[in-house]
């Protein structure tokens, strides 16, 4: 019975599950079997575990009426104990074949779902960075997380389920017609009486858990809105106080009246259910009596109870099996939706001949490139330019116009639609993207710290750096003097996401773990863009010094902080607008005048 009731409200589709349910093909059927396929041995053990514990499960309701004929209407007491420790026997062994069967069963889902998260990982660690900004971050971890944790809940339970229950039936069905015929099509036509109900009343529960769940839903948005630091002083400055708890009120009332609907739904549930379980075992000792009496049937007491006893072994498989198929399509969309991820296409890979140069120098040329996000809206318009080995260029211009862009097109964050970017001479696709990215370092405006020591992200760059190695990038980046005042020195705890620091010694740590990654070209972008004026000067006294040491692209909309790089390229609508130095082009009266301007003066 409680697999009845704990089954029932799996037992039904939601409105979405129902508008997406999956086309199961038999390439689906053949790409899911294909994880199964590297443990076959333990499958087929699988197999006969089951059949073995699916038949010895049903032996004692055998050996009862074996018990009752042999032992206790013949009062043979040596058969009676030989029977009840047989029967016993039975029992432990059948229960033990299904501790080895659980064993395996779950050893081959964790195995199944290691493999599925490793290459899933794998997977999306070659996406270009246009997935995750086009994808959901929560949708991306549920696939890595829940989805494949559900696959383990698909092969422990849904398979095995439905081979179990089918063996079972199947044995238990041959078991009474071999008893007796009779009764047994007397207690095959009783089991879908038992159906009925269940089936019924689970629809019902399943309902009204549904409205539940929306209704928990609005009281939580409810509580969410107004309880908050934000809201309830949003509530408060309004003078809504009644009218949100008349709001909260209305909700609450609605969910009680639901929760003793659902709670009532139960007890009718069960009132139906105990009684039509009765409905069978009454049926079959009727017709058994009337055949024994009657009839002077060979049909003995025990074999009345072995058929009876038989009966109630069915009703759960039956139960399970008939909500087997909501199962099913669960499962098929489970792996439907890991698929779409497996199936999502690469599109930065590495080169089939990648090269790797024997010396990197840094010179970089963007030829007629072009570029755009979706294929329709041009983010980049025939950009031309080159970057000579030790020197370095600003970008600058409005917000938008391309200049991260152009940035991210060069380590291959993504690809050009048209046109080429060259590192040395060789077009950017056709070099190793691990070497390629090795050679180019990026600071960015959001700077990304892990929940350890500073010593641990500045590892991150170059793992087997020694102390003296780092502390020489931490000075140049100027961030030395905060950690040697730090009590624990380098293995000062950032915090997650590095909030323990302010957002200026988190970018001077982000410039320190570049600088020990040694790149040729180093590119700021924003580095500066949300610091107060004290931050910004130091983390500029520590950009000075490396961008006249290295090939540099500065990114920024602060124009004070991009007056020494060599050349200043100005980015508006996504193409080069103006190009050259500061001093011509504050005179030029053009778009960087009005930037210069707005920043530091205003014409009378």
């Amino acid at each position: 019975m409680a697999m009845g009731m704990r089954g029932m409200n799996r037992g039904f589709l939601t409105e979405e599950e129902k508008a997406n349910r999956p086309k199961v093909t038999f390439s689906l059927l053949k790409r899911i079997f294909s994880y199964l396929i590297p443990y076959w041995k333990q499958m087929i053990l699988i197999f006969v575990f089951i059949i073995l514990s699916s038949i010895m499960g049903l032996l004692p309701s055998v050996l009862t009426g074996r018990i009752i004929d042999e032992g206790l209407i013949n009062r043979d007491m040596k058969m009676l104990i030989t029977l009840i420790l047989v029967s016993l026997g039975v029992t432990l062994g059948a229960n033990l074949i299904r501790v080895g069967e659980s064993f395996l069963n779950n050893w081959i889902a964790q195995h199944i779902t290691f493999d599925m998260r490793n290459k899933m990982y794998k997977h999306l660690q070659q996406m270009s960075q246009k997935f995750f900004t086009s994808n959901n971050q929560g949708d991306i971890i549920t696939r890595m997380t829940s989805d494949i944790s559900g696959v383990e809940r698909v092969v422990t339970s849904t398979f095995t389920s439905i081979l179990s229950n089918t063996i079972t039936l199947i044995v238990a069905v041959v078991i009474m017609f071999k008893e007796n015929w009779i009764l047994a099509g007397v207690g095959v036509l009783v089991i879908p009486l038992f159906t009925i109900p269940t089936r019924w009343a689970g629809k019902t529960r399943w309902e009204l858990t549904q409205d539940a769940q929306e209704c928990n839903d609005e009281i939580n948005g409810i509580l969410n809105e107004t309880l908050s630091v934000s809201g309830q002083l949003l509530v408060k400055l309004f003078g809504k106080e009644e009218y949100e708890y008349n709001r909260y009120k209305n909700v609450n009332n609605k969910m009680i009246k639901l929760n003793i609907k659902e709670s009532m739904a139960g007890r009718w549930f069960m009132v139906i259910i105990n009684t039509f379980s009765s409905v069978g075992p009454m049926l079959l000792y009727l017709v058994g009596g009337i055949l024994m009496m009657k009839y002077n049937s060979s049909l003995t007491v025990g074999d009345i109870t072995v058929l009876v006893a038989l009966l109630g072994k069915m009703y759960g498989p039956v139960n399970s099996l008939l909500n087997i198929q909501v199962e099913w399509i669960r499962a098929m969309a489970l792996f439907t939706r890991i698929f779409e991820y497996f199936d999502m296409p690469i599109e930065i890979k590495n080169h089939p001949q990648a090269k790797k140069l024997e010396q990197a120098i840094g010179n970089i040329e963007f030829k007629n490139v072009q570029f755009s996000y979706d294929g329709e809206r041009q983010i980049l318009k025939d950009i031309n330019f080159d970057l000579k080995s030790g020197d370095s260029i600003a970008l600058v211009g409005p917000s938008g116009s391309g200049k991260s862009t152009i940035a991210n097109l060069i380590p291959r964050l993504y690809d050009v639609c048209n046109g080429t970017i060259t590192f040395d001479g060789v077009d950017v696709r056709e070099l190793d993207l691990e070497w390629l990215r090795d050679k180019i370092g990026i600071v960015s405006q959001e700077t990304y710290l892990f929940n350890g020591t500073i010593r641990e992200n500045l590892l991150y760059a170059k793992p087997d750096a020694t102390d003296e190695e780092i502390m020489d990038a931490c000075k140049k980046a100027n961030i030395d003097d905060f950690i040697l005042k730090q009590e624990k020195g380098l293995d000062t705890m950032v915090g997650n996401r590095g909030l323990k620091l302010s957002g200026g010694e988190k970018q001077r740590l982000s410039i320190a773990r570049v600088l020990l990654k040694d790149p040729v070209l180093l590119i700021f972008d924003e580095a500066t863009a949300s610091l107060d004026s004290i931050s910004e000067k130091k983390i500029q006294d520590a950009i000075n010094p490396i961008i006249d040491s290295r090939t540099s692209i500065l990114i920024a909309h602060r124009l004070s902080t991009i007056l020494a790089a060599d050349e200043i390229l100005v980015i508006k609508d996504g193409v080069i607008a103006e190009r050259g130095v500061h001093t011509d082009l504050v005179k030029s009266g053009g778009t960087y005048t009005e930037l210069y301007e707005t920043q530091f003066y205003k014409p009378e």
